[in-house]
């Protein structure tokens, strides 16, 4: 160590001068074998977390040429007399009119042959895509050739091409259109499951018009359930209305995503944009490809979330997420492997259900006809059930009521839960799908602060199973009246959980 030399010390004899100077050098000399063992041990210098801002440009050029700009066209028919003097006192209202129903319109010359308004093809809007094969496929979303008379696909080399749309699902707001072309330059695909939070990626298409526009920013979040089946990407790439269709880049130079929404209160960027996930479009784009449309599966559930506080109260502590069914479809898959309202579906597949949405997307993307696995949580068990996954169809919802005849067997109103109940004869069982149950006639105090009212059947007290009056008083008997409790009600064709918490 080198002492400092102060003022004092300045005016002491050569002598003294020199041994201060020698000492110095000295410490010199061991100053780089004292740097390179501290730079040996790994403990002492970390390595920065942040190397740099990077560079784009190779990135751009070796994707760019694979985003088209995609225009469309609509055609209309203009309507009323446009350009024709209309007579004193006729409006044009009764002037179509009369073109309806070929009336002779007053005070206007008749022309030797009818006429009719000529249709016109005029723009409809813009968007982006991308090649997802040499041989003339290209992906976008179904929203920017939704209603489109004419697809018009022009690559960066100028040539335009009128493209043919092979499919489009709106579920996912993805289209696959062909063009006649070959030996195009194809994007390469990156996995999704690698792409993490805080990495750079870019997005190149055509915002407003502006064609091979390059922005770029980072994944702000991923698994975001802002659509029915697909978790998207979140990022903050400048992404606006012209984007849409364009491809979302890591820097490897793979697409991971499809731009698609935004989060806007003006119309345009406001930081916030949503992409759907490459793994989801390529099943889709497959399906497309073969059969022009989308085929998915079903298991005839109505599903809800699973709070934290259900989730305790039901001794899930462990086992967080899951899927609660508060309806089951009479004669779908999942009534006859024996799914019951009131379960929480745990797992598909072997797949864990982490939110709800999760159950529909995984179900969706099964072939119908697959054998499927559920996984259910019912009344403090584990069970696995089997089933045959059935196609999705869109089905009216139907809205039934327990029927209003009374049983006989009725309970006095308790002093723990507030409610008086009476047993469901066997036609209110079999209208209801039940094998048990018992029908609240009066709710008050903590019953009715919870939502529970007449009407309603209670399936389930905790983890009891109520089959009649008997069961379910013997159920309340058991309740901590410290505790909150999970109520299963049943409310119509609709079954959910209701926790009652004791007064206090």
């Amino acid at each position: 160590m080198v002492t400092p030399v102060t003022q004092k010390t300045a005016l002491h004899s050569a002598t003294r001068l020199a041994s201060v100077l020698a000492i110095a050098a000295a410490a010199t000399l061991a100053a780089p074998l004292a740097a390179s063992a501290q730079a040996a041990s790994p403990a002492t210098v970390a390595a920065p977390l942040v190397s740099g801002l990077p560079d784009f440009t190779q990135l751009v050029e070796q994707v760019g040429p694979s985003v088209v700009n995609i225009r469309t066209t609509a055609r209309i028919t203009p309507r009323g007399s446009a350009g024709l003097a209309l007579p004193r006192g006729l409006d044009p209202d009764m002037l179509e009119f009369f073109r309806q129903f070929g009336l002779p319109v007053p005070g206007l010359p008749q022309p030797s042959q009818p006429q009719t308004p000529e249709s016109r093809t005029v723009p409809r809007g813009v968007g982006s895509g991308f090649i997802l094969s040499a041989d003339g496929y290209v992906l976008t979303n179904a929203h920017v050739v939704a209603g489109a008379e004419d697809v018009l696909v022009t690559l960066t080399d100028k040539r335009e091409f009128k493209a043919k749309v092979v499919g489009a699902d709106e579920r996912t707001d993805i289209a696959l259109l062909k063009i006649e072309a070959t030996n195009l330059p194809a994007v390469r695909l990156g996995n999704v499951d690698s792409l993490k939070v805080g990495e750079w990626v870019i997005a190149i298409g055509s915002p407003f018009g502006l064609e091979n526009t390059v922005t770029a920013g980072i994944v702000s979040a991923k698994q975001r359930d802002t659509g029915e089946y697909l978790p998207f990407i979140q990022t903050d790439v400048a992404v606006n209305p012209g984007n849409s269709g364009g491809p979302l880049i890591n820097l490897r130079g793979e697409v991971v995503g499809i731009n698609s929404q935004i989060y806007s209160r003006s119309g345009g960027f406001m930081g916030i944009s949503f992409a759907i996930p490459m793994d989801e479009a390529t099943h889709i784009s497959n399906q497309l490809k073969e059969t022009g449309r989308v085929v998915r599966g079903r298991i005839g559930v109505q599903i809800g979330e699973v709070g934290s506080e259900l989730a305790e109260s039901l001794g899930l502590q462990e086992r967080r997420g899951g899927a609660l069914v508060s309806a089951v479809e009479k004669d779908s898959p999942a009534d006859k492997a024996g799914v019951q309202a009131g379960d929480i579906i745990l797992s598909y597949n072997g797949t864990r259900i982490e939110a709800v949405s999760d159950l529909p997307r995984l179900v969706g993307n099964t072939r119908p006809g697959s054998k499927g696995t559920l996984e259910v949580f019912r009344r403090g068990k584990t069970l696995t059930l089997n089933l045959t996954v059935d196609e999705f169809r869109d089905a009216s919802g139907r809205s039934e009521s327990p029927s209003s005849d009374e049983a006989q067997a009725q309970a006095p109103a308790t002093e723990k839960l507030g409610m008086s109940v009476q047993n469901l004869n066997e036609a209110q069982r079999e209208e209801l799908g039940v094998r048990g149950g018992v029908r609240v006639l009066q709710a008050q105090g903590v019953a009715a602060q919870s939502g529970i009212r007449e009407g309603d059947v209670i399936l389930a007290i905790g983890q009891t199973e109520v089959l009649n009056v008997k069961s379910f008083g013997e159920a309340v008997d058991k309740l901590d009246p410290k505790r909150a409790i999970s109520v299963l009600v049943r409310r119509g064709e609709w079954a959910q959980y209701v926790l009652i918490r004791p007064q206090r």
